[in-house]
């Protein structure tokens, strides 16, 4: 069946660059509606914040009601951020106690030893000079010599809260006066309380741009209450404006996938948005300690880093570290300059701390040697060599397409029958429950048992749990004495989604000598959460990888392989397995998609409407995931929408936290909310929180979709689709298909165009440098 395309499109999901640059238009007094700001963790590349609709993590503006008023019991979403707050904390104090802070810097000068000085300047509770950001370029220095800081003490076992969790009703009903006071949606209140504490409506009138804080607000609206509350002491050249718009900006570009901005992109951005001094807003943010200030050398990787004058912690002195310093004298290297969020960073820095410690420590022996290579010898192919590097290494990286999963499925349970306490850990459910239907096939490729050595019982094989689970306890093996995870291998499924904080998390559970794989298609989209840990550690090339040299199946597998590596061509589908439905606007998209999934996939393919799934770029536009599961739910489910538009036996996707997505179908409704039936579980989702959370899931983002498998995959696009299609997610919608895909097809030479021609949307990290000194060094 060929799959050349047919006609032209248009989204508003990925259209837009990766950072905050393009200003959008909106009311200047009222905040987004919810749909401008879902929670949904959809599409990441399109996390525009001005976009109409966008497909990003970021929670509703205006859809909470007075959900602050009541007591509500503690929902899951809460419960996973209080564990990740309890985290970030700990590693917090954990740097903070560190001992003195390095030498270094002695030979900076101009902009970059002026930037020194003010990151110096504010950790001691100075401003910084006014001088930092006077030239426009940054400058050059020799790289500093990094520092191997020491072995983490092991995280605690994360508290979930005992009590309610929403802010005093008392402090919802005074800010709730003031957004009236300022011409601000009332249903603001809830979230603002939430955020700035008891003090809420003082800190809103002593600085009424901190409504930037709550999501879904944009400069525009945020201009608008102020100018209601300060009257003419409100201007454009506000020193609290610069300082709010320059952090909601960062906000921004980590919604784009970023966890940090050069500085030259951050002062243009702020330009545009109307600030009139860019350098002195961006200095007003650092010296209040709202946003870090950072300048790292662009090393190739692998090259060895220069020592910055009077040496770094990490051993050498005396003539030696003069010999390097006088070596270097004479040459420059270039640094950018970086300005980032506090949480982002310091999730970067554990994070690059716990892959250090893995790489650096040799792993646990649990067997021999020749117990591994046994295991080894009794695999085939990639998934020998796979064993063979997780005998030797703490961190191992595994790429592959949807048939390579069968190689860590048997590195697990050769580990198993090693005796290791062996766990793979997915994003989501959707990969957690395909991986352990495989784990679980007795035909997947196994390592035979050695001599003397039984298979293991079905009771105790390894297991496979979600990252969420395995981190707050709820799923997994559970935490030892000093609080690290409770295990010696684990394998990461779907590593590209992985963000940084969640790989932060990860990194510094892990107990001394455990070992890490990460297993992912390099291919597909990246993670909703700032980073793209996967890449870069693929980039840096300092552990083991393994390629899987499995080929995916079938004229499906033929088809995602080649849009891999850039080429839509034509696959002999003799059963069927592609077909490809031209349509010429978007109402005839929508009419095509619901015959397909209620009609025609069943009576052709013998798939039914329940295990097809549709996938579309947006929510927005004419056939977004509003308007596809609007017309789906009328033809396969209709009812009255008795519950905030919900009726029992829909099919839904429930998002208890940004960037977490849990299909699932609704059992029923009553005074405690809606109750769910999502992956085995029942989940009850309290009234307040139904219209911000949940929605329905007959048609689903790439981004929802990641993780999952379905027998038939519909996927949809629209004549406005067009700026949203690219690579990885034309290679993400399509493997989402096991034995038929079809395209309703309407945006032309815009398919191949975006295959061949438009790669992933690049991401701005500070991973790679800080994993540098980690690389071996080349002569």
């Amino acid at each position: 069946m060929s799959t050349e395309p047919e006609p032209a499109s248009k989204d508003t999901t990925d259209a837009v660059d990766a950072g905050p640059e393009t200003p959008g238009t909106a009311e200047v007094s009222a905040p987004d509606t919810p749909d401008a700001a879902e929670p949904d963790a959809a599409e990441p590349d399109a996390a525009e914040p001005d976009a109409a609709e966008p497909d990003a993590p970021a929670e509703s503006a205006a859809g909470s009601g007075d959900g602050g008023e009541a007591a509500a019991q503690v929902s899951e979403g809460e419960a996973e951020l209080a564990a990740q707050r309890v985290e970030r904390e700990r590693i917090e104090r954990r740097k903070a106690g560190k001992q003195g802070p390095i030498d270094a810097g002695g030979k900076l000068s101009g902009t970059a030893a002026d930037l020194l000085a003010a990151v110096r300047a504010v950790e001691s509770g100075e401003k910084p000079a006014a001088a930092v950001f006077g030239a426009p370029e940054p400058a050059r220095r020799p790289a500093p010599e990094p520092v191997r800081r020491p072995r983490p003490a092991h995280p605690e076992p994360a508290a979930t809260p005992a009590g309610p969790v929403g802010p005093a009703p008392e402090t919802v009903r005074s800010v709730r006066d003031v957004l009236a006071e300022g011409g601000a949606p009332e249903s603001l209140a809830p979230q603002t309380a939430a955020l700035l504490g008891e003090g809420a409506e003082e800190a809103l009138r002593a600085d009424p741009w901190q409504l930037l804080r709550v999501a879904g607000v944009r400069p525009e609206q945020a201009d608008g209450f102020a100018r209601a509350l300060l009257g003419a002491q409100c201007g454009p050249d506000d020193e609290r404006r610069g300082r709010a718009i320059t952090v909601w900006l960062l906000e921004q570009a980590a919604l784009a996938g970023h966890t940090a901005l050069e500085l030259p992109r951050l002062t243009a951005t702020l330009a545009q948005r109307g600030v009139p001094d860019p350098d002195a807003a961006v200095q007003g943010a650092l010296a209040e300690g709202e946003a870090l200030a950072f300048q790292d050398a662009l090393d190739e990787p692998g090259a060895r880093p220069e020592r910055a004058a009077g040496g770094a912690a990490g051993g050498t002195d005396g003539a030696g570290a003069e010999g390097e310093s006088a070596e270097g004298e004479g040459e420059e290297r270039p640094v950018r300059v970086l300005i980032g969020l506090e949480r982002y960073a310091l999730a970067e820095e554990s994070l690059a701390d716990g892959l250090s410690r893995l790489v650096n420590s040799p792993p646990k022996q649990d067997g021999s040697a020749a117990d591994w290579e046994q295991a080894a010898a009794s695999a085939q192919g990639s998934a020998a060599e796979l064993i063979r590097a997780v005998a030797g290494h703490g961190l191992v990286l595994h790429t592959g397409g949807e048939a390579s999963l069968a190689e860590p499925a048997a590195l697990l349970r050769a580990a198993h029958a090693l005796g290791l306490r062996a766990w793979a850990a997915a994003p989501g459910p959707l990969g957690r429950d395909r991986f352990a239907a495989l784990l679980g096939d007795p035909s997947s490729e196994s390592p035979s048992p050695g001599p003397g050595q039984a298979a293991p019982a079905p009771a105790t094989a390894p297991a496979a749990v979600t990252v969420t689970g395995l981190l707050t306890g709820a799923e997994g093996p559970g935490r030892d004495a000093d609080g690290a995870l409770d295990l010696d291998l684990l394998v990461v499924l779907d590593a590209p989604q992985l963000d940084v904080e969640a790989g932060a998390l990860l990194a510094e559970s892990l107990p001394d000598g455990a070992r890490l794989v990460l297993t992912g298609d390099p291919a597909v989209l990246w993670s909703v959460g700032p980073g793209r840990v996967f890449a870069d550690l693929l980039a840096a090339r300092l552990c083991p990888q393994v390629a899987s040299r499995r080929p995916d199946p079938g004229p499906l597998g033929e088809l995602v392989s080649g849009i891999g590596i850039g080429e839509l061509g034509q696959v002999e589908a003799p059963g069927k397995e592609v077909v490809i439905v031209p349509v010429r606007d978007a109402g005839e998209a929508v009419h095509r998609t619901v015959q397909l999934v209620a009609d025609s996939v069943p009576r052709a393919i013998g798939v039914p409407a329940e295990e097809t799934q549709v996938i579309t770029p947006g929510h927005g536009g004419a056939a977004g995931t509003r308007v596809l599961n609007a017309a789906l739910k009328e033809r396969l489910n209709p009812g009255p929408g008795r519950f905030g538009g919900f009726d029992p036996g829909d099919r839904v996707v429930h998002t208890p936290a940004p960037g977490r997505v849990l299909p699932g179908r609704v059992v029923g409704a009553d005074a405690d909310g809606l109750h769910l039936s999502c992956a085995g579980e029942t989940v009850v989702v309290p009234q307040d929180r139904v219209e911000g959370s949940v929605r329905h899931g007959w048609a689903l983002t790439a981004h929802q979709a990641l993780g999952g498998r379905w027998p038939a995959v519909v996927v949809v696009l629209p004549g406005d689709a067009v700026p949203a299609l690219s690579r990885p997610w034309i290679y993400t919608a399509f493997g989402r298909a096991a034995r038929h895909l079809s395209v309703v097809h309407g945006v032309e030479q815009a398919l191949p165009r975006a295959v061949s021609e438009i790669p992933a949307k690049p991401r701005t990290t500070r991973l790679p440098v800080l994993l540098t000194p980690q690389v071996p060094a080349t002569d």
